[in-house]
């Protein structure tokens, strides 16, 4: 009895129910792992297909998000220089008000004569101003300051009635003022007075010199803003040798190039004034601030397309980052919904398997007790 009992093999629905055990463990621990991960393919033994197309759209994903960081820089140096640009475009504003200021300025320069004045009698005197002399006749001029410009004002409109308005003599106090109109073209200190007894002589005082110095300060300033204009090293505003280059694909075939423009007042035509005493030299001043207004328009719309190209760059790499991921998590991430049910019904089929095992060992045994 013994050795027929050793004989008994697995029933087939033991073997069947067996067999269902194994295949259900193992649907239950892929199951398991993929809810652990939240992927229905983990290596490439899950799908060799799948797993290598995701993971070249995840590396490619990470290259142009890297590449991010650098169109954000780009649009920050863009930005830097086009401030700097609106700065100092206020600033040549600033320095064409000047100029006009001073354009519309009395236009007077005046040569004061200082000490007492004594005229005799019938003397005769010349009064230089510039390449003009005129002879003066102070007869009963009694050494009264009115008298003698009246006398100086009657030579210089005898001598040429277009001087008139040009050179213009008055009394303040005991002295005698020479105004001088602009266009006279007169330089400084070389107005004299000279007679029998009398010997006058000034200095010309042009009433624009302060606002050269001011014009040139703004200048300074022009200069002081455009070496501040730089982001990172990189400054739009310094030159010809500066370019900014902004990457927009990983094997770097696609890329814009931002060369740099010479912001400083030279770089704009402006240079620092020394004579305003005529208008000639303002309109000449005023001529140079209106090139630069424009060049300064020109550089602001130029890097205004620039910053167009690579904020539109910038936000095409991150629309295309995230349709890159979404294709490799559609490969690879698992339904869990899905997967939960599966977990579920899986749990059932591997009770009933155990139930049925249960059973079928029962009904051997049952077999076994007869012999």
């Amino acid at each position: 009895m013994e050795n027929k009992m050793s004989e008994i093999s697995l029933t087939a629905s033991m073997r069947s129910n067996l067999l269902s055990l194994q295949s259900t463990q193992s649907l239950m621990d892929t199951t398991q792992e993929r809810l652990s991960t939240g992927k229905k393919v983990n290596s490439a033994l899950d799908n060799p297909s799948s797993f290598y197309t995701a993971q070249s759209l995840t590396n490619r994903a990470s290259d142009l998000s890297s590449l991010l960081d650098s169109m954000g820089q780009g649009i920050q140096t863009i930005k830097a220089a086009d401030e700097a640009i609106t700065s100092i475009t206020e600033f040549v504003q600033q320095a064409k008000a000047i100029a006009n200021q001073a354009r519309d300025e009395a236009d007077k320069s005046s040569v004061t004569s200082s000490g007492e004045i004594k005229a005799e009698t019938n003397a005769n005197a010349k009064l230089t101003i510039g390449d003009v002399t005129v002879d003066v006749n102070l007869a009963d001029t009694d050494n009264n300051a009115t008298k003698v410009a009246q006398k100086i004002q009657a030579a210089i409109t005898g001598k040429d009635p277009e001087l008139k308005g040009k050179y213009t003599a008055k009394a303040v106090g005991d002295n005698v003022v020479i105004e001088i109109a602009d266009g006279a073209d007169v330089e400084a200190a070389s107005v004299s007075f000279e007679g029998a007894g009398i010997k006058i002589s000034g200095t010309l005082e042009d009433n624009r010199a302060s606002y050269v110095d001011r014009y040139n300060d703004i200048l300074t300033q022009i200069d002081q803003l455009a070496k501040d204009a730089g982001y990172k090293g990189v400054n739009l505003l310094g030159g010809t040798d500066q370019s900014l280059t902004v990457v927009f694909n990983e094997d770097r075939s696609s890329s814009l190039t931002i060369k740099g423009v010479d912001g400083s007042a030279a770089g704009l035509g402006l240079t620092p004034e020394t004579d305003w005493s005529t208008n000639a030299g303002i309109d000449a001043a005023l001529t140079k601030i209106d090139s630069a207004i424009s060049s300064l328009r020109s550089m602001s719309s130029e890097f205004g397309n620039n910053y167009s190209v690579v904020q539109t760059r910038e936000e095409f790499t991150e629309n295309l980052i995230n349709v890159l991921e979404e294709g490799a998590d559609k490969l690879t991430l698992a339904d869990m919904n899905e997967e939960s049910a599966n977990m579920l019904a899986l749990q059932t089929r591997q009770q009933l398997a155990i139930n049925s095992l249960s059973l079928a060992s029962q009904a051997a045994q049952s077999v076994l007790k007869l012999f």
